[in-house]
């Protein structure tokens, strides 16, 4: 096998083992999400918006006509808001870090290619494999593609965080008349989680973006940083010790349905 065929056989095996890792991970969090990481985080956050919005109505019906109501509402507003403005501002640093390096990677692209045909590493001896201006070309397009995803992702995470820094701020009492008076905390819990997941797919464009980046010295580190790249992101997604807990908890006590209801809104 000549090495410039490695990269049809190589490439695809790496972004095969990294597509089928990601697709077991996204059947193990709509089957078992207590068993995740990012399951974990969703149902924590369900109870967090919970605790946010009821926390004050509960006091005011306890306890109506104490000066310190106002008060307790006011540090849960602020707590609310400077949680999700610290959200807000991981998710735009990953933005400006994409864009930036998308920047950079079309600046390189036409260097390369208006440099006479000799690219940018056809002639380095560590490459294996292609490395031709095409191959050349396509590679860092591949680059390119994966920071303008997550560039993308990580600005729809800011517009979700952005709705839920006014939403989780809205007065339960106020919708006590619907039919489900749950159903503001519910749709507050959803906006949330759907930008925690947008910036999680950002985070894993800048994951997958190391392999490919290494593609530019040939198809063997690409392939050997994608198996490296399951391997470490098993053990940060995989979380069996918060299930077992979980578990334990409901059996001694007898509760948890609002936490198993929970788990299926994931």
């Amino acid at each position: 096998m000549r090495k410039e065929e490695l990269d049809y056989v190589l490439i695809p095996l790496g972004m095969a083992l990294m597509v089928g890792y990601h697709a077991w991970l996204l059947l193990r969090i709509r089957r078992r999400p207590a068993t995740t990481v990012i399951g974990v985080n969703a149902i924590n956050r369900r109870i967090w918006v919970r605790h946010i919005m009821e926390r004050d109505e509960n006091e005011i019906a306890g306890v109506t006509g104490f000066g310190w109501i106002q008060e307790a509402s006011g540090k849960h507003a602020v707590l609310a808001v400077q949680t999700i403005r610290n959200n807000i501002m991981a998710s735009t640093l990953l933005a400006s870090t994409a864009i930036t390096l998308s920047s950079l990677i079309a600046i390189l692209m036409s260097s390369a290619g208006g440099g006479g045909g000799d690219g940018l590493l056809p002639g380095a001896p560590l490459v294996v494999g292609a490395a031709g201006e095409t191959a050349l070309s396509v590679k860092f397009f591949a680059i390119l593609v994966c920071f303008l995803v997550a560039f993308l992702l990580n600005v729809q995470s800011i517009r979700y965080y952005s709705h839920t820094s006014t939403l989780v701020n809205v007065p339960v009492r106020l919708i006590q008349r619907r039919r489900r008076p749950g159903l503001a905390v519910d749709y507050v819990t959803a906006t949330l989680n759907r930008g925690s997941y947008f910036w999680s797919l950002g985070a894993r464009a800048f994951y997958f973006s190391c392999p490919v980046f290494l593609w530019l010295f040939g198809p063997i580190p690409m392939f050997a940083a994608c198996a490296a790249m399951v391997c470490a992101l098993y053990f940060l997604d995989v979380c069996d010790d918060w299930e077992e807990e979980h578990q334990d908890h409901d059996e001694q006590d007898g509760s948890g349905s609002d936490e198993r209801s929970g788990e299926a809104k994931v």
